[in-house]
């Protein structure tokens, strides 16, 4: 199982690293792509320089393949496209925004692309831009979402059904048990989050990784609608934004009271009070602090487990 998305970037194990802000930077990326998964560099919390940085250090530490995720909803998204196709990155995916503004662009640098969409529409729309493959996002994934809630279970046979291009399960997945049964569904590969957020390797802050471990199921809660959907832990910032809720908010209020650099405080920095607290509801099963290595021998042997049953 996994064949096709293992062949489509070269990897071992059907595995790819969120592109998460503030978490996944070179040495996670790095980590995951030498044990054998695709590593991403999520670019969404970088400055462009930053971002070069990240992909030159990428490079010296891993000879595997590596991408980075764009968010295209990003100020400078010209500049840090521009940066990527002059570090000869080969593998970038895209997300939040229309998958057709960049991927002709790309491809024509021999770059391989994929979308992430949260509908069988955007799925759709993202198979005539012409993408390698898609990821299909459901409403457990943590960070910001899809309008839709639709659940990754549901999600990926629908699209599955859709579209002829490689399908990449995420959200709701943290261990080979969820892997498998995303593929079961139709996913040729997973993508995980939540769980290398809590890596050695993370780029967060240790408040932030120990919060992780700390979360129990209903602790999550998706968010901030009308301004972009994210799901967070239910900390002091976030009941303040339900607070606000009780005196049906205008846009601009809720704006006021998100401020600047909140995922920043709380991910990178490590205050669990003020901070934006994004992660996947999957938290509630993750239980310590790991390698990116061991996680993923972890998922895969857990994988291979859970196959076997299936025999």
């Amino acid at each position: 199982m996994g064949d096709i998305i293992k062949n489509l970037f070269n990897i071992k194990y059907p595995i790819v690293q969120g592109g998460m802000v503030w978490v996944s930077g070179w040495k996670l990326a790095s980590a995951v792509s030498n044990a054998g998964g695709l590593g991403l560099i999520g670019a969404g919390s970088m400055y462009p320089d930053v971002l070069r940085e990240h992909i030159q250090k990428c490079k010296k530490a891993t000879d595997n393949p590596f991408g980075v995720n764009v968010p295209m909803l990003y100020p400078q998204v010209d500049e840090l496209m521009d940066i990527i196709v002059e570090e000869d990155v080969k593998i970038v995916f895209t997300s939040a925004g229309n998958p057709k503004t960049w991927t002709s662009f790309l491809k024509e640098k021999g770059i391989t692309v994929v979308h992430v969409v949260s509908s069988v529409k955007f799925a759709l729309k993202a198979e005539v831009a012409g993408v390698d493959a898609i990821v299909c996002e459901g409403f457990e994934a943590g960070g910001h979402n899809g309008r839709e809630e639709t659940t990754t279970f549901t999600l990926i046979p629908m699209v599955k059904e859709s579209v002829a291009i490689p399908v990449i399960a995420a959200g709701g997945i943290g261990n080979g048990r969820g892997m498998l049964a995303a593929m079961v569904l139709g996913a040729d590969g997973v993508q995980i989050g939540s769980r290398f957020a809590a890596s050695k390797e993370s780029s967060a802050h240790e408040n932030f990784k120990q919060k992780i471990i700390d979360v129990k199921d209903g602790d999550t809660h998706l968010t901030l609608k009308e301004l972009a959907p994210v799901r967070l832990i239910k900390n002091k910032f976030y009941q303040e934004i339900q607070e606000l809720y009780k005196n049906n908010p205008t846009k601009e209020e809720l704006t006021g009271l998100l401020g600047r650099a909140r995922a920043k405080k709380g991910i990178f920095e490590g205050d669990l009070d003020n901070g934006e607290l994004e992660i996947g509801q999957i938290a509630g099963i993750i239980n310590e602090i790991s390698s990116s290595k061991d996680i993923l021998e972890e998922i895969i042997s857990d994988f291979e487990s859970a196959k076997s049953l299936l025999r």
